[in-house]
């Protein structure tokens, strides 16, 4: 066999027979398990197979990732042919086997992430070797973007790794490091570097020149029993059941790998492998495959990459940040800054203050540490970012500063003022607030063009989504700072013009508000809580509402000049002073909607009966669940509308990010093309005569049904 070198990979044979592939696709950004590269893969794998002078060959990477999956691009543009697809992968499954059984030994030598496809790829190897590196991630994550393994993993996993564990993977999109990944079966063995890693693969294909794959070992046993062990048995019931309850049938990918395992494991490697490529089609062409491939992944990695930044300002660099404020949220983008590499300045009215907002980084760091995800060495290095200060004077000298103090126009006024004293006249001035307009704030600065929203979501360590708020004055430097910020502290931006409220709180609220409305007008405050669980909201509204806190509802509406001309809001503000009267809160304060005794589970408060009468008329649940998911997809489209949302992908993510709006329906804009354009527009106007204007269409909305277009077509 010769040596090869293309733009995919380049082969090399050594003195002892053995072909070294080097996976390395330049013209990608890194290596995706792609047609072109399977296509290429398999001629020269069979051509290494047909050669008696090759013994064996080992597949490796020469990009820092191995493999990091498959080229969703490209699976999101295969087309409507589903015979066609299924065709093609049954092929694709038929040539795999072909290396399987055909008598030379492959070794998958993993030096780097490999997920998804580029796994499968390393399955499709007798033998795989991973790099001991904690860099490296081995893992199934396409339950994640509504697809399961369909390159063979969903058939192979419980062989290797058993059942229950196999199914933890393939279920939950798990990603394990290799220490991990050898104890649970998954690979064979561990390197600690290139040299042995290539060294134990050559080794391996040597001691071994007739391998067998465990699922073509009639002598193999699946660990922790098979199909009808009492293992098997309780692990698939338990599962089952467990899929039903956290997916309610929304999220298909979880039904039909339980399907493909229960199924595959009873019939022969080939017939379960076109098991699982049946499966895989029909998820393919899906709509939840689509709108989690098109948002969970394309509009998501651009949104990481900046792609909101304006592209004439050039990159800016944040060496030095100020963040005036220590409380809960000012601690959080300390922590987030710091662990970025950034200098950290943290005021706040008292060093005390400022100190205990400092602490915060060193509790998670602790943490952190105790789970092995960190050291003392890298918690000090953090700590020493940080310092805490009361003095406006620090200011001087940072490259941008962000406000977090407490939500109050006079408060924020005063500390603007005495920041922009100090700091220089080309830099950034931002203000975290959540709800107050960045124009009305910007009135305090003399530098309105430098000045812009920031709002971060709590916790911020967690909360991946940062929404960039942009004022009637914000210049475009401004807003390439903010995202250049944001990018570069791992956190995913989306830009929106100003509003009360901005996007994000303002549909938030929406959904707290429907569920309130629901309340006062007699449906049972489990069935409310249930059914918005029910359409993949991650909590109810009325549990979310203790959350955040009644009185912080309470200052919002207080706080807007315009809270008197609109019923629904006021309708809202009586219910939150009804209860605030009673001394129902919020959550933190032990009372709410629901009671929070002192280490026990919540419980929702028995008093809710007799405030708000049930009423069976209410009880109907596809109206509830309507009016609760609606109500949130009809506010986002105004915000489209009116110019606060720049993109629906930008509502999108805002949404799925921001406040948990389900996923597998694209986020609160693609929801309207989910139910069906014409279908939603239908019960909006059934909605507006019977519970108000709230849920009244706007004409461009109705102008999209009546000619058969998407929410996506919106300009």
């Amino acid at each position: 066999m010769q040596n090869i070198k293309n733009d995919l990979f380049q082969v090399e044979m050594d003195q002892d027979g053995i072909a070294i592939m080097t996976i390395d696709q330049l013209n990608n950004p890194t290596n995706l398990f792609s047609t072109h590269f399977i296509q290429e893969f398999i001629q020269v794998a069979q051509e290494a197979i047909a050669d008696k002078d090759v013994k064996g060959m080992i597949i490796t990477s020469g990009r820092s990732m191995f493999m990091p999956g498959a080229d969703l691009r490209e699976l999101r543009s295969m087309g409507n042919n589903p015979e066609e697809i299924l065709e093609g992968i049954l092929r694709v499954h038929q040539q795999f086997r072909s290396i399987e059984t055909g008598g030379k030994p492959f070794v998958a030598a993993i030096n780097g992430t490999a997920m998804g496809g580029g796994l499968e790829l390393c399955l499709v190897c007798h033998h795989r070797i991973v790099l001991n590196n904690i860099k490296i991630k081995l893992g199934f994550p396409e339950s994640k973007v509504g697809l399961l393994p369909g390159g063979g993993g969903t058939v192979k996993a419980p062989y290797l790794m058993g059942i229950q564990n196999g199914l933890m993977y393939l279920l939950q999109g798990k990603e394990v490091r290799p220490p991990q990944a050898l104890k649970d079966g998954l690979v064979d063995d561990l390197a600690e570097n290139q040299e042995e890693l290539i060294a134990k693969a050559k080794d391996w294909i040597l001691k071994n020149p007739n391998p067998v794959q465990p699922w073509d070992n009639k002598k193999h046993k699946i660990p922790g029993g098979g199909i009808w062990s009492p293992t098997g048995v309780q692990t698939l019931v338990g599962a089952a059941g467990n899929v039903t309850k956290m997916t309610h049938g929304n999220y298909p990918a979880q039904q039909y790998i339980l399907s493909v395992v229960h199924d595959g494991l009873q019939v022969k490697v080939d017939r379960a492998l076109e098991i699982e490529a049946r499966f895989f089609t029909k998820l393919l062409g899906s709509k939840e495959a689509a709108n989690m491939i098109r948002t969970g992944f394309m509009e998501m990695q651009k949104a990481k990459k900046g792609v909101a930044r304006p592209k004439t300002e050039p990159k800016y660099e944040i060496k030095k940040l100020g963040i005036l404020g220590a409380g809960m949220m000012g601690a959080g983008i300390a922590y987030v800054s710091a662990k970025a590499g950034m200098e950290v300045i943290l005021k706040d009215v008292s060093i005390e203050n400022a100190e205990k907002g400092k602490s915060y980084s060193s509790k998670l760091l602790d943490k952190a540490i105790s789970r092995k995800r960190s050291t003392v060495e890298k918690k000090q290095a953090l700590l020493s970012r940080i310092t805490a200060t009361d003095e406006s004077k620090t200011m001087a000298g940072c490259d941008l500063v962000i406000e977090a103090v407490f939500e109050d126009p006079a408060l924020k006024d005063r500390v603007t003022k005495e920041t922009e004293a100090v700091l220089g006249k080309d830099k950034i001035y931002a203000s975290n607030t959540s709800t107050i307009p960045i124009t009305l704030l910007a009135k305090s600065s003399e530098r309105p063009e430098n000045f812009i929203g920031i709002h971060f979501f709590s916790p911020v360590d967690k909360m991946p989504l940062v929404e960039i708020i942009v004022g009637e004055k914000t210049g475009d430097k401004a807003i390439a700072a903010a995202v250049d910020y944001t990018v570069a502290i791992g956190k995913i931006p989306i830009v929106v013009n100003d509003s009360r409220g901005f996007y994000t709180s303002r549909c938030f609220g929406t959904f707290v508000n429907e569920g309130m409305f629901l309340l006062e007008e007699g449906v049972p405050a489990a069935m409310i809580e249930n059914i918005a669980k029910k359409k993949g909201m991650p909590v109810g509204p009325l549990a979310v509402h203790d959350e955040v806190t009644l009185t912080l509802s309470k200052y919002v509406i207080e706080s807007n000049p315009d809270s008197d001309k609109n019923p629904d809001t006021q309708r809202s503000y009586k219910i939150i002073m009804d209860l605030i009267a009673k001394g129902r809160t919020a959550k933190k304060d032990g009372a709410g909607f629901y009671d929070y005794p002192a280490g026990g589970k919540k419980k929702l408060w028995k008093g809710l009966v007799d405030m708000f009468n049930p009423n069976v008329d209410t009880l109907n649940e596809t109206i509830i669940a309507k009016r609760i998911m609606h109500r949130q997809a009809i506010e986002a489209y105004r915000c489209l509308e009116e110019g606060c949302l720049r993109s629906v992908a930008d509502g999108d993510l805002g949404s799925v990010l921001g406040w948990g709006f389900p996923i597998y329906t694209g986020g609160a804009l693609s929801y309207i093309d989910f139910v069906g354009i014409q279908q939603f527009v239908a019960d909006c106007d059934a909605f507006t005569q019977q519970f108000g204007e709230r849920f009244a269409v706007p004409d461009s909305l109705r102008t999209l049904a009546d000619t058969g277009k998407s929410v996506h077509d919106y300009s």
